[in-house]
């Protein structure tokens, strides 16, 4: 049946041909098309499907101990920090693909040191490594051909293979994102959380439960499958990966140093030395020659200052010691010679002269 669209539609066609994506109020620009715009777009929208190139999604089968998949979940629900604010937070969550045993922990931010810090806590929850981690593009584990700095030497301690997956294939990780649905839905609503350490003691606890209910495309409890993936996995390294937050920098005349973005205290005894500053998830130490000399607990807010009042004394005492008046130096200290150096010049001993006393010797110079 003819209508007013006919005559448009082989060079619509051609279009949709060369950009399938192409606006239909565009086509209808390019085509020179006067009519009623709805009409058009109904009629594009029909054509389009005929264009557009095929994305085909195979069935994964997931062999035991093969794979795990990672990921970000953002709670839609901000937590307090220490500063008094509230933020959303990510929540590093890791899928056991054979077993689909699940674990996650809120972590304070994105950065590969807190990536990495979280990736080893979740694994070593697991009990074993998997033989591939896999994870789609993010920022902190990498981008593009490259891994993110550290990532390699993580995997290569674990003697495990990370997977970067391309763009546009989130079938290959969703496993792990459908559970992130499944989080908001049964995990989040009605809950309240007083802070991190809150919210992860509260999805620790609801997680063991999770991962005992059934799986319908399995038709298993995770739990139950946990060991028979667990045991074709890698064992855990005999020594841990380093990971964290690891800085050397000589400690300036403020004592403090920086650790993400808030600052932390340091005994000002080592003011103009290099210290050792390392930070896991919970905690931020300093080392000066191995030897401890700040030691905070880590806060997830931004931009604090976080001080130990014995660092804050210690500096006092320092900053009056160095400004009290010192008494100015004898000038003639230090000139005082004992007298018998010119007896022995001049060759007197016992009040008597010697031979060779008409030339003696003072200071290097002969004397007559």
């Amino acid at each position: 049946m003819s209508t007013s669209f006919t005559p448009f539609e082989p060079v619509v066609r051609q279009l949709l041909a060369k950009t399938p994506d192409m606006p239909a109020t565009v086509i209808a620009e390019r085509v020179g098309w006067t009519g009623s715009i709805t009409w058009f777009r109904d009629n594009v929208r029909r054509l389009r499907p005929e264009h557009r190139p095929v994305d085909p999604a195979d069935r994964l089968t997931w062999l035991p101990g093969d794979a795990a998949q990672c990921d970000l979940w953002f709670p839609p629900r901000k937590v307090p920090l220490e500063d008094g604010s509230k933020t959303l937070l990510p929540v590093l969550v890791i899928t056991a693909a054979h077993s689909r045993f699940m674990v996650g922990r809120m972590i304070p931010t994105r950065h590969t040191e807190d990536l990495l810090l979280g990736m080893w806590m979740l694994l070593q929850q697991l009990g074993a490594v998997p033989r591939r981690l896999i994870w789609d593009n993010e920022a902190g584990i990498g981008r593009g051909k490259r891994h993110a700095d550290g990532v390699g030497a993580f995997t290569g301690t674990l003697a495990t293979t990370l997977v970067r997956l391309k763009p546009y294939d989130p079938e290959s990780k969703g496993l792990v994102e459908r559970r992130n649905g499944f989080f908001e839905t049964s995990f989040m609503p009605g809950r309240e959380f007083a802070s991190p350490a809150d919210f992860n003691a509260q999805f620790g606890d609801w997680l063991t439960r999770a991962n005992a209910r059934i799986v319908r495309t399995i038709k298993a409890h995770p739990v139950d499958l946990l060991e028979v993936d667990r045991a074709a996995m890698l064992p855990l390294p005999p020594v841990p990966p380093a990971v964290g937050w690891a800085n050397r920098v000589r400690l300036g005349r403020d004592y403090y140093v920086r650790v993400d973005s808030s600052d932390y205290s340091v005994d000002p005894a080592v003011i103009g030395r290099f210290v050792d500053v390392s930070a896991d998830l919970s905690r931020v130490e300093v080392r000066h020659e191995g030897r401890l000399v700040a030691a905070h607990d880590r806060v997830w807010a931004r931009g604090m200052t976080i001080t130990d009042p014995v660092h804050v004394a210690a500096a006092k005492v320092l900053r009056e010691d160095y400004q009290r008046p010192r008494p100015a130096a004898d000038p003639d200290e230090g000139l005082v010679r004992d007298l018998a150096d010119y007896d022995r010049a001049f060759g007197l001993i016992d009040g008597g002269l010697t031979d060779g006393a008409v030339n003696g010797v003072i200071d290097g110079e002969e004397v007559a």
